[in-house]
């Protein structure tokens, strides 16, 4: 039986960056690294940006480099599910019988996305986006005239919404909500974000009361609304996603709802400090915001990829950064730092109308989040504001430099 060492469950971005950071800091023992894709682990932002519009390869998503993991001596246990840990023995099994012991355990399991109640929701031509295999087969549906439905105006379904239009597709976005992002951005930039996809000829219909998903003999005709028949030949759902929390089914590892997760400590440690969880999955305790969140993003899955190895090797590193997300749609590139409450006061710097402008979100006088849209190489910059009280006027000055807005 070979020694324990870490076994890492969760083959993406996450778990990429805990393998890499432990072998670089040194660390001798076996790690294994399982996931239930055939691919080594890549990113994802792309299945729904310029991998989707068709200008990015396969192999730009890659975290490493083919040879990688045998080059640095790591077991993968690709195309494997993950289906029981038991804590005590310290083992993991595997669908195939196979089971890991472990000294620790990373758990960076992700998401899945979430489907709604809907008759219908299981015809082909329906889809969710979270893995390549999704996204190669709605870039196949992107057909000239092609008719899109997309439901949910998030940050995904906006994506997926504007890589369909620019491949000529006619394009329909239906949210519930009575503007898209309203409950990340607010109203000022949620009504930004409707202006760029009504203008780019998308289809964005409000407060969207939908009722079934059509088919005709096993085939995909529509979307049937409150507010009429929508013909649609693709829909792509975009509704949020429920983290994969299945391996540790004991309420004690578990964050309460809405969030959800896996709860972890700023060290991403659970109540089994030898069993940590990254990326999606954790509900992390933010020594910054003073609280726990769950982060979806990019940005937080390197970085807490990281963090999860430095606390297995016992380094003094914590979650103490803000979050940090992006998105490309049309022909508005973004970039947000921060977690402001869609209630917060929102201050632009720049021109709205030109599509070029920083905007700030403030409460209490306190700058909780910002986001440079078409302005770039600042966001270190407002990485340094956000925290700090400054005055609103202050912040809309663009003769005031970006570095000197904190104060103290």
């Amino acid at each position: 039986m070979a020694e324990p060492g870490v076994v890492v469950v969760g083959a993406g971005l996450a778990a990429a960056h805990v393998v890499e950071t432990l072998r670089e800091k040194g660390y001798g023992e076996p790690i294994t690294l399982v996931g239930d894709e055939p691919d080594r682990p890549y990113e994802r932002p792309g299945l729904s940006k310029g991998y989707l519009q068709g200008n990015d390869s396969a192999e730009s998503l890659y975290v490493h480099e083919a040879g990688f993991y045998d080059a640095h001596q790591v077991e993968t246990r690709f195309g494997e599910t993950a289906t029981a840990v038991d804590v005590v023995a310290r083992r993991v099994s595997l669908a195939s019988g196979d089971s890991l012991s472990y000294r620790h355990l990373v758990l960076a399991t992700g998401a899945t996305p979430r489907l709604l109640p809907l008759a219908g929701i299981d015809l082909p031509g329906v889809r969710t986006l979270r893995r390549r295999a999704d996204s190669d087969a709605i870039h196949a549906a992107f057909k000239p005239g092609a008719r899109v439905v997309v439901l949910g105006g998030g940050w995904i379904g906006l994506e997926v919404a504007a890589a369909a239009k620019q491949a000529g597709c006619e394009v329909t976005v239906l949210e519930a909500a009575p503007l898209p992002l309203q409950r990340v951005l607010g109203d000022t930039l949620a009504t930004y974000f409707a202006h760029l996809h009504r203008t780019n000829g998308v289809d964005l219909r409000l407060n969207a009361r939908v009722q079934s998903i059509a088919g005709d003999h096993g085939t995909l005709v529509g979307v049937e609304t409150a507010e009429g028949f929508l013909q649609a030949d693709l829909v792509v759902v975009g509704v949020g996603v429920q983290p994969n929390v299945g391996l540790l089914a004991d309420r004690a590892f578990l964050a309460d709802a809405p969030a959800g997760g896996i709860a972890v400590d700023e060290r991403l440690r659970t109540v089994e400090p030898n069993i940590l969880a990254a990326g999606d999955v954790a509900n992390a305790r933010n020594v910054a915001l003073g609280r726990s969140l769950r982060v979806e993003h990019w940005d937080n899955a390197i970085r807490q990829g990281k963090l999860a190895a430095t606390s297995i090797l016992d380094l003094p590193d914590r979650y103490d950064w803000q979050p940090y997300f992006y998105t490309d749609q049309f022909d508005l590139g973004m970039e947000y730092v921060g977690n402001a409450d869609p209630g917060d006061d929102v201050t632009i710097r720049g021109d709205l109308g030109g599509g070029e402008f920083i905007a700030f979100w403030q409460r209490d006088g306190v700058v909780t989040a910002a986001m440079n849209v078409n302005v770039w190489d600042v966001n270190d910059d407002l990485r340094a504001v956000v925290g700090h009280r400054v005055a609103p006027e202050r912040l809309a000055d663009t003769g005031v430099a970006l570095t000197d807005l904190p104060q103290g």
